[in-house]
């Protein structure tokens, strides 16, 4: 538990611990932040104590992570809890409840790629107050540093955990101390601890005041991702960990900025780095922050592997390579393209801002949209799931949104300076999504619909082939029930079969993981024909050469998995108006279905034991 702990501290708490470089700094900026007075200086800490405190600790820490799908976490998990329909409509169409839950796993894409760019630069900024003749040095470094982080990411989460724990625990406890230390000067920054001062902000600056929020969210903006982490490390060290070191390092550390600047206004303006003195204390601040930022990344890039993961095996999202990184640990995974797409993104975003003020204008719409998304979606699992009251279960979301809403349309005035960034990222992959989700259900559909009577067609198979050959061939099928289209073809072009035919589908259940009991279920359709179902959690890596050897023993053929044929079908969508789903949008599907990971890899079978049987088909 010390050392899941420790890792967690490394991973989960990267982005939100390392949100004191920029959050209080944004704050006081001249042009959309307060003035440092004393009255908006405890204002300004008081709304980002509470802040902490009611959106981490309390929303996320005690409400939602107790949502967990058998211990994996995040919004597509949150997704599978609630029943089937609220997730499909009576058409078989993307329901509004997972049609939200799709659109807040997109906006964390766009959280994702932005996160890593700000931590990081905003880390490497500090070189321009250490030495301004290293000022030139900060983007060409910044970029290093983030390619750097992406090229450690096939390691595994475990092993990046194990060594960044240490670290993160360090950070933590420098900057809690640097903010102690400064508190002692000026105890009365202590009194922002009380809501009254939050409230009185908003009395005083009225309306425009609620602008200030679009900065203070910058405090909480690693909730989400902690939710989204909670699968490779558990609820328990997650919480241990936060209530134990992150949070009141954090506090600390605010409030020491914040009684610098009671001090001295002037400091505003760089109030992280002015706890240090300039000069070497500085550039070894800029050091450790550096680390400390690259462990920030982390935390969102995790959360993007799982997030694509889990919508790749919920149908949601293309096929990708996916690859476990540990043996204990199911959640560990590691997916390239999601690795590397996020790294050029990062970059892009780095050279495209240049300064992490400009990046944090870009900051805030897709994280608070998506903790919005969260609470509504939480409120279905409290009501429709586990059976809450209206009484009990509206009070929670009207606590939720009372943050959620107000923190979301204070960021909505940055849309123009950056905003636009995370929404379009967002929106791409809202399309991607949702093209094929759909186009995989109207290919189910148009199979199941053609599909021929299993039970009636294996029986008159001697009648339609010429000759059979020893072994046994696997069929893959989509759909659970009917004749694949690859046996069809089989049968009328080449005329000949395996001695034993197995159909097989596999079925993503909405659990994280299927027990071993329930994997496999088969059937006998005739002497030399049987279905077998394979089931799988959302979050297991699909296996057919272990299904098939559960399966034939009990089926009564012998055979050895060298000796097996495994049959694949290939469909070419012709993309034409005649079909239902349209030209354009069965273009696009098209697109993707040519560019997934192939099938047979994602199903682990044998490359030299394939076979695969092309169709044309217009969706």
């Amino acid at each position: 538990m010390p050392t899941m702990a420790l890792a967690a501290l490394g991973i989960v708490f990267g982005d939100i611990g390392t949100s004191p470089l920029y959050t209080l700094k944004e704050c006081f900026d001249p042009e959309h932040g307060a003035k440092p007075t004393t009255e908006n200086v405890l204002g300004v800490l008081s709304l980002i104590f509470w802040a902490l405190t009611m959106v981490v600790t309390v929303k996320y820490l005690i409400f939602i992570m107790r949502a967990d799908n058998k211990g994996e976490g995040g919004i597509l998990a949150l997704l599978a809890l609630i029943p089937e329909k609220f997730r499909v409509t009576k058409r078989g169409r993307i329901g509004a409840v997972a049609f939200l839950v799709i659109l807040g796993a997109s906006l964390l894409y766009g959280d994702g790629m932005i996160t890593p760019a700000i931590s990081v630069l905003s880390a490497m900024e500090g070189l321009e107050i250490a030495a301004p003749s290293l000022t030139k040095l900060v983007l060409p470094l910044t970029i290093a540093i983030l390619i750097g982080l992406f090229a450690i990411q096939r390691r595994g989460t475990g092993a990046v955990g194990v060594f960044f724990g240490p670290i993160m625990a360090l950070w933590f406890l420098v900057i809690g101390g640097l903010g102690a230390f400064h508190i002692a000067g000026h105890p009365q920054v202590l009194a922002a601890l009380s809501p009254h001062h939050a409230i009185g902000y908003f009395l005083r600056h009225g309306i425009p005041g609620f602008a200030i929020l679009g900065s203070v969210v910058l405090a909480v903006t690693g909730g989400e991702a902690l939710y989204a982490d909670m699968g490779h490390f558990g609820a328990k060290p997650i919480r241990v960990a936060w209530i134990f070191v992150a949070m009141p390092c954090l506090v600390l550390c605010y409030f020491g900025q914040g009684a610098l600047v009671l001090g001295d206004p002037s400091l505003s303006d760089h109030s992280f780095f002015a706890m240090v003195p300039v000069g070497p204390w500085t550039i070894a601040m800029v050091v450790l922050s550096s680390i400390a930022t690259v462990i920030a990344s982390q935390a969102l890039i995790s959360g993007a592997f799982s997030l694509t993961h889990q919508a790749v095996q919920l149908g949601f999202f293309p096929r990708v390579e996916v690859r476990h990184t540990s043996h204990e640990a199911e959640g560990q995974i590691y997916v390239p393209f999601i690795n590397w797409l996020l790294a050029v993104a990062c970059v892009a975003l780095v050279l495209a801002f240049k300064e992490s003020s400009k990046l944090a204008a870009a900051y805030g719409i897709a994280v608070t949209g998506t903790m919005a998304i969260t609470s509504c979606v939480y409120f279905v699992v409290l009501r429709s799931t586990w059976n809450w009251s209206m009484a009990k279960a509206l009070p929670v979301l009207v606590l939720f949104l009372a943050f959620d809403i107000p923190f979301f349309l204070s960021n909505l005035d940055k849309f123009l300076d950056g905003g636009w960034v995370p929404v379009a990222v967002a929106l791409v992959f809202l399309t991607v999504m949702v093209t094929w989700n759909t186009g995989r259900r109207i290919l189910r559909e148009t199979l199941q619909s053609n599909a021929l009577d299993s039970t009636e067609y294996v029986r008159t198979l001697p009648s339609r082939i010429s000759a059979r050959i020893p072994g046994a061939g696997i069929f893959l099928s989509s759909v659970e029930s009917g004749v694949p289209p690859v046996l069809q073809h089989q049968v009328e072009r080449i005329h000949t079969l395996p001695d034993q035919v197995v159909l097989l589908t596999v079925l993503v259940e909405h659990v994280p993981v299927v027990a071993p009991e329930n994997r496999v279920e088969f059937k006998r359709l005739h002497e030399h024909a049987c279905r077998v179902i394979a089931h799988y959690g959302f979050t297991e890596k699909p296996d057919v050469p272990e299904v098939v050897g559960i399966a034939l023993p009990k089926l009564g053929i012998e055979c050895s998995l060298d000796e097996i044929t495994y049959f694949v079908g290939h469909e070419t969508f012709l993309a034409t108006k005649a079909g239902r789903m349209g030209a354009l949008p069965e273009g696009l599907f098209a697109f993707l279905s040519r560019n997934a990971w192939p099938a047979s890899a994602h199903l682990c079978l044998p490359p030299k034991q394939v076979v695969e049987l092309g169709s044309q088909i217009d969706l």
